[in-house]
C-alpha cells in the first residue's frame, strides 16, 4: 500500500504566552497545531519587564519575519490570557498584510478585578511589572493601545476555578476562570465567543481549548 501523502497547509500560526509565563507554557499547543500541518512559530516575551506598548515593539522583528516567510499563506494569532493583549496592541499598530484569524484564551480584555486589588502591592508590582499594571478593569487608558477589532477574532473563556480566594474577588456568582471573568473575555466586534470547563492555570494544556482553536483557525467558527 502506498504511504499517503500529507499535505502541509501553508498557513502560520504564532502563538503568545502569558503574563509571567514563558513559551515553554505554550509548546503542547505549538504540537498541536504542528500536527494539523500548521507553521507555529511560538512567540517569548519578557513579560514581566516592560509595558505592552514596549513588548509589541520588542517582538516585531521575530513577527515581521515570519510574515514574510509565509508567503501566500495567512498567519493567524493565539493569546492565551495577556497573550492576547499583545496580540491586540500589536495589530492595532503593525497588522500583516496577510491577516488570518485571532483567538484569545482566557484574555482579560475589560480586566482582571485580581489586578485592580493588588496593582498597588509592592510584590505585585515586582513581580508583574508594567503590563500588569495594564490589567486592571479601568481601561479607558489602553484605548488607543488596543484599537478596535476589525479582524476575524474568536474568543475562549473558562469557567471553572481551583482559588476560592480570587473568585472571592471577582464575586462567587459570576462565572470565571479562577483569574479573569468570562464577561470580562468578551470583545466589541469578536465573531465567535465559547466557554469550557477549564481553570485560567491550565488553559494552555486544555485538550478542548486546543480542538476549539483548530476548529476556528480552519472555518473560523467554534465546534457546539
Amino acid at each position: 500500500m502506498q504511504p499517503v501523502e500529507r499535505i502541509l497547509m501553508d498557513d502560520t500560526v504564532l502563538l503568545f504566552h502569558g503574563i509571567a509565563r514563558t513559551k515553554k507554557s505554550m509548546a503542547k499547543l505549538a504540537g498541536f497545531l504542528s500536527g494539523h500541518g500548521y507553521r507555529v512559530v511560538n512567540v517569548g516575551y519578557p513579560s514581566t519587564k516592560f509595558s505592552i506598548s514596549d513588548l509589541v515593539d520588542t517582538i516585531r522583528p521575530e513577527i515581521d519575519d515570519a510574515a514574510k516567510e509565509a508567503g501566500d499563506g495567512r498567519v493567524h494569532f493565539v493569546g492565551y490570557s495577556m497573550g492576547g493583549l499583545i496580540i491586540r496592541a500589536f495589530l492595532a499598530r503593525y497588522r500583516p498584510a496577510n491577516l488570518g484569524r485571532v483567538v484569545m484564551v482566557g484574555t482579560p480584555n475589560n480586566g482582571s478585578q485580581i489586578a485592580d486589588l493588588l496593582k498597588s502591592w509592592p510584590l505585585y508590582r515586582k513581580f508583574y511589572g508594567p503590563a500588569g499594571q495594564q490589567l486592571i478593569t479601568d481601561q479607558t487608558a489602553m484605548t488607543e493601545l488596543f484599537g478596535t477589532v476589525d479582524y476575524e477574532l474568536g474568543i475562549i473563556a473558562g469557567n471553572r476555578t481551583i482559588d476560592p480566594v480570587s473568585s472571592l474577588i471577582i464575586g462567587l456568582r459570576v462565572p470565571n476562570d479562577g483569574k479573569v471573568s468570562v464577561e470580562s473575555t468578551r470583545l466589541d466586534g469578536a465573531s465567535a465567543h465559547v466557554v469550557i470547563p477549564a481553570n485560567h492555570t491550565f488553559l494552555p494544556v486544555n485538550k478542548v481549548m486546543w480542538s476549539q482553536t483548530l476548529s476556528f483557525l480552519k472555518d473560523g467558527r467554534f465546534t457546539s
